[in-house]
């Protein structure tokens, strides 16, 4: 088993007055030659965006693009004709394929809105774009972990063009499990979100984040009320 363990506070960070972020891997003006991405991820941010303000048109490709909003909702708009608001509660996929343009910003005038993006690479290039989206309850994810993002026509939960997997989980303390890998040219990288766990006895509290490759399961184990993201991904 080979890991690697990401320390909330290691993270890029960026205020820009209306987006508070950070970023697990390098992304815009930050830059980290070891933080390229895990695999096939190659973007997780975690957004704290002011009321009525966002992302302006901007254009995309050849990415399969998940957003998981935490707090408040999330106005979408794209060049497919799309225009629709993504709650808390819900993830929302977007295979940019041969290019699409988007925008996406704060729905409330009042709220902050919270969210996590994360970008995959995409295992089949210039396809169409398309745009998903799915409400998936607590109740679904309690004790469990829940599959929300999936191969496209393959496995349960939204669609993308990669051999990828996405899991919610919303733990009590307590609650231990095992997490098998589906290939073993995958690895999966657990971001806490809320709460603390032990993962391959790495201990792990809010927004710490552990990469795991070369074995086929894991075991997790909240150590406090533990909501957490699973991602797993093709390595190579």
């Amino acid at each position: 088993m080979q890991s690697v363990f990401h320390k909330a506070s290691s993270r890029g960070y960026a205020k820009h007055g209306w987006l508070t972020t950070h970023h697990s891997f390098s992304f815009a003006s930050y830059y980290d030659p070891e933080r390229m991405g895990f695999g096939a991820l190659r973007v997780l941010n975690d957004d704290a965006i002011a009321p009525g303000s966002g992302f302006g048109r901007h254009p995309h490709d050849n990415m399969e693009i998940i957003t998981i909003p935490l707090s408040g909702s999330l106005k979408h708009e794209d060049s497919m004709g799309n225009s629709a608001v993504v709650t808390a509660g819900e993830v929302q996929v977007m295979s940019a394929g041969t290019g699409v343009e988007h925008a996406e910003w704060n729905a409330s005038e009042t709220e902050e809105l919270t969210l996590l993006q994360i970008w995959i690479l995409t295992k089949t290039r210039n396809v169409s774009p398309r745009y998903d989206q799915q409400r998936f309850e607590q109740a679904a994810y309690t004790n469990q972990l829940l599959q929300v993002v999936g191969a496209m026509g393959k496995t349960p939960g939204l669609g993308i063009h990669q051999e990828a997997r996405i899991f919610l989980g919303h733990l009590e303390a307590g609650k231990k499990m095992t997490y098998r890998l589906s290939d073993q040219q995958h690895g999966v990288y657990f971001f806490v979100i809320e709460g603390a766990a032990t993962i391959a006895e790495q201990p792990l509290k809010r927004r710490d984040a552990l990469g795991i490759w070369e074995t086929d399961q894991v075991v997790l184990e909240a150590t406090e009320e533990l909501f957490v993201v699973a991602i797993e991904v093709p390595m190579d």
